[in-house]
Formats: structure tokens, sequence, C-alpha cells
């Protein structure tokens, strides 16, 4: 595996692969790699002759310094991880070099951003559109890999994909969990011993929403009454959202032709979680979650 640390050594490495008509899968990634990271990693060793990550934690994202700084790195263990899983590259440019000179040019979101995640971490999606536009500008990849866990930032990588014509493939993968059902995160480090023994709570609220669903008569409130009360009575940390909607659109306006997500974020001391459950019209689930 070779590091690439300059976007110019990085464009003259892709230009290479294509010019031999090798094609690329990229996974853009923030560090601190787990069994998450590396489930896109498997998917993209199998669909392609090169695989990239990408390991860059982009400031643009976040909203709070302090989190920003909390932020899980560890780049010789990412590295040995990416060996052992035959990585060909990892892309690990610094901040300098991504925004060598403040930005002249905004990107903003006018649908798919402004629930969930986007409601109240604003600019974050504004961010990642960013960083993924240069990246995607800079890999050139032929097929890109991410986490159904983070479901709303596949949906805006989607519409980034579609509105910008991006010659790539945008491949979701299905969340990974713990044995106990809580859904693998680089942020899982920062929880307490207690947050740890109960987080896995999120998930079971998730199915209790799903049950409703799969049954008759439900309604979009019904769900996010359910859901919501299970973790008021279950869990310590701060519901940050709960929320029922169409997928990938994420709008309220939901139909017996609509697939559907159901979305939950939790503030805990020291880590915010988010998971959600993305299922068909009638409730069963979409994307199969895996152990």
């Amino acid at each position: 595996m070779k590091t690439i640390k300059t976007i110019e050594d990085m464009q003259l490495k892709q230009d290479e692969l294509h010019k031999e008509q090798k094609s690329i899968g990229f996974v853009p990634t923030m560090g601190y790699l787990h069994d998450g990271h590396l489930a896109l990693i498997k998917e993209a060793r199998k669909e392609n002759d090169i695989v990239v990550v990408s390991i860059f934690v982009n400031p643009l994202q976040f909203n709070q310094a302090s989190d920003l700084e909390q932020y899980p790195r560890d780049f010789e263990r990412d590295e040995k991880l990416l060996i052992e899983e035959g990585v060909d590259f990892v892309f690990y440019p610094s901040k300098e070099a991504m925004y060598p000179n403040p930005l002249s040019i905004d990107l903003s979101l006018n649908q798919r951003g402004d629930v969930l995640c986007g409601a109240t971490r604003p600019g974050h999606f504004e961010g990642v559109l960013m960083v993924l536009t240069k990246l995607f500008n800079i890999v050139n990849p032929n097929r890109v890999y991410f986490g159904l866990k983070d479901a709303q930032q596949v949906a805006v990588v989607d519409s980034l994909i579609n509105d910008f014509n991006f010659n790539i493939e945008l491949v979701p993968v299905p969340t990974i969990r713990e044995s106990d059902g809580l859904a693998m995160s680089s942020r899982n480090v920062n929880l307490s011993t207690y947050e740890r023994q109960e987080a896995y709570k999120i998930y079971q609220a998730l199915l209790k929403g799903q049950k409703l669903i799969k049954a008759s008569n439900w309604t979009r409130q019904r769900v996010l009454d359910e859901v919501e009360s299970f973790l008021k009575h279950t869990l310590s940390g701060e519901i940050d959202y709960v929320d029922c909607l169409t997928y990938p659109e994420l709008t309220r306006e939901i139909t017996e032709k609509h697939d559907i997500i159901i979305a939950v974020a939790v503030k805990y001391q020291n880590a915010r979680l988010i998971d959600n459950i993305i299922l068909t019209p009638s409730g069963d689930v979409k994307y199969r979650s895996e152990s």
C-alpha cells in the first residue's frame, strides 16, 4: 500500500490508473477505522481493480470546535488495518493541502439537508458537499462507497452525484452493528461504560417503529411517539431528534409508494450517536443490516 499526501500526486496516480483502464473504488473516511469502514473496503475490493481510501478529518463539517478536537485520530493504527485489507492507496492530505486558501465558492443544499442531522447542525452538509466535490475531482473514482448508518449523507451524496453529473456509481453499504445491535461508529470509543451498556437500545427503538409500520393503520405521528417514548424511558442521553420520512427524498409526505426511513440521534456527554432503519412501503428492511 502506498500513502499519498498531495493532491498533485493523487491526481497523477488516478490519471495513470485510468489510462491503464483500471477501475477505482473509493472509500472516503475521516479515519479511526472500525468494522463498518472495513465493510466498505471489502465491497470496493470485490468490485474494482484498485481501492483508494482517503483519511481526512474535514473541519468544514464540524459545527463546534470541541467536536472537531475530540474526533479520534490514529493514522498508524488505520494504516495497519488498510494494509491488512489489501488497500492499494491511502490518500492522506493535510488541512493545508485541501484548503490552502479561504474558499471563494460555497455549496448549499436546496433539498434533503434541512431535516435530521441537517436541522440541528447548520453548515454540516455544506461542508460534506465541499470536501466530497474536491475528493471526487482529485481521486476520480468509478465507484464510491458509503455506509447507510449515515443515511442522510448517502441521500445527499446521491444528489451531489446526480446534480453535478459526476460519472461515479454510488454504492450504499448496510450498517454494520455490534453483537447487541449498536451501530458501529468511530465515536463509540467516547462513550462511558454506562452509556455503552445502554446505547444498544437506540436500535431497539427503531425496531419498535418498524413493528408499527408493518402493522395496519399506522401513522407517521404514531411511529414518532412510539420511538421517542421508548428512548425517553430507557436512555440517559439527550434525544436530538426522532423522525420518520420518505427515503431518499427525506420528506414528511409518506404514501404507500415510498420507502421509509426511521432515524434517531442521541447526545451523550462526549459522543453524539445516530442510527436509522430503512424500510420498504410494507415495512420490510430494504438494506439488510449485518452483525
